[in-house]
């Protein structure tokens, strides 16, 4: 039998090419602008900011907005008819930028869905928070490791 893995913010830092189990993740929203503005005040705890920018024009369609840590981007959100359910559980180094991701989300808009502390029923090293953003998708961020 294969054993399983859970992968850690630190698999990730080391390039681990198993580390990641998305290459990127997009989300449609109902308010394009208000929801960047909330992204970067909620992810900016994280070292996550825009990296790229699509007008109309380049994506056929609607504007967009990437946003991520290292350059590439990897969480898209775009103006669409119809937004979708969606949880989305973001890495964060540390405990402490777990509890500045909540308390920036909850100060741009957020709701409380979950304060920052241990879940060990997800793992023994598991610190998370969560809130619902402006469209009703489930935002975490998660920190694996010692305090």
């Amino acid at each position: 039998m294969r054993q399983l893995r859970m992968n850690t913010t630190a698999d990730a830092r080391a390039g681990r090419a198993d580390a990641a189990m998305f290459d990127h993740i997009s989300l449609g929203v109902t308010d394009l602008e208000a929801s960047r503005d909330f992204y970067l005040a909620a992810l900016a705890p994280l070292g996550i900011g825009v990296v790229m920018e699509l007008s109309a024009e380049q994506t056929g369609g609607e504007p967009a907005f990437a946003f991520g840590s290292d350059g590439r981007p990897r969480f898209w959100i775009g103006r669409l008819t119809q937004v979708g359910m969606a949880h989305l559980a973001f890495s964060a180094p540390s405990r402490a930028a777990v509890d500045a991701f909540h308390a920036a989300a909850i100060a741009a808009g957020a709701r409380d869905n979950g304060a920052p502390g241990p879940r060990p029923w997800y793992a023994p090293d598991y610190y998370g928070a969560f809130v619902i953003d402006l469209n009703g998708v489930n935002l975490e961020a998660v920190h694996r490791g010692a305090a």
